[in-house]
């Protein structure tokens, strides 16, 4: 059994001062389809959600079972909570890539979105959080990610889902985990700029009122100017900010990221992007292996 206290300041020590990105492969439901198809895998191939969740497992396991997927590049991996239940190479999802890989687990806990209201989309609420959280502990996951988007430059819409953001960090925090809180902004916005300073000096405000000692992670778009979230990058009470590719291709992802100091990529369509069912395991793996290098010299840059 591991010893989680020292297992967790082990992780701890390892997102904060890793050299590295996080790779999220936490595609839901209703995402899954899209994934499968830029991987190769057509809706033909499935014909349920379990054979669906059985191919996109396998995508997951292909890539977390890559030599280039290691804890040197990839200091962390998001989870969907089908992908923590299973297995990957004999051994639960969350111990294989913390034990063979070196890369920390977090799990996906958002259960999908409210109706647009004030410029945003709020967090459903998710039902049988406390079990999901214990049971992500029991896993051995060390943090949870957690996604609500922006669609404007609406202070009462950003200051609402700032505060709700935190009041969940708050809940995932009382089980020992790390919570990402992630209010994405939508790239196509007129008004990106404008929100993003909104979002900045919201999360200013709240990061300021958590408890002496207490952290959170952040996970944001990458931002139109270079330095945007310095502020953030900088304060004691946030472990790490990372960014979404957010529906760049990966060039311009990995561009804007360099422009960004202190912040590392979190991405998930830009991680995948090349990789196909049909490729050997050699060009799989060298396409894997590519991208990985591209992704970690942006974060590290």
């Amino acid at each position: 059994m591991l010893d989680m206290t020292t297992t967790t300041q082990a992780m701890t020590d390892q997102i904060r001062n890793g050299m590295g990105f996080i790779a999220a492969l936490d595609q839901s439901g209703g995402s899954t389809p899209k994934a499968l198809k830029a991987y190769g895998v057509s809706e033909d191939a499935f014909n349920n959600d379990d054979e669906m969740f059985d191919l996109i497992h396998a995508m997951r396991a292909r890539i977390v079972n890559a030599p280039a997927f290691s804890g040197s590049k990839v200091i962390g991996a998001i989870l969907f909570e089908m992908t923590m239940e299973r297995q990957i190479g004999g051994k639960p999802s969350a111990a294989a890539l913390w034990e063979d890989n070196g890369v920390v687990p977090f799990l996906k806990i958002d259960q999908g979105l409210e109706g647009e209201a004030n410029g945003v989309q709020m967090l459903k609420p998710i039902p049988a959080l406390d079990a999901l959280l214990s049971c992500a502990v029991a896993h051995g996951v060390f943090g949870t990610k957690e996604r609500s988007v922006i669609h404007a430059a609406n202070k009462d819409g950003i200051d609402a889902i700032v505060a709700q953001q935190f009041e969940l960090g708050a809940q995932v925090a009382s089980h020992g985990l790390m919570p990402i809180l992630e209010p994405e902004i939508t790239i196509t916005i007129a008004d990106k700029a404008e929100a993003e300073d909104m979002l900045r000096d919201a999360l200013l405000r709240h990061l300021d009122a958590l408890p002496t000692g207490t952290q959170v992670m952040l996970k944001v778009s990458l931002p139109e100017i270079a330095g945007q979230y310095q502020a953030l990058v900088d304060h004691s009470a946030c472990l790490k900010v990372v960014a979404l590719s957010g529906g760049y291709e990966r060039d311009e992802a990995n561009a804007r990221l360099s422009q960004n100091s202190g912040i590392v990529a979190s991405f998930s369509r830009a991680l995948t992007q090349g990789l196909s069912a049909h490729q050997s395991d050699s060009e799989f793996n060298a396409t894997l292996g590519r991208t990985i290098d591209a992704i970690h010299a942006a974060s590290v840059a």
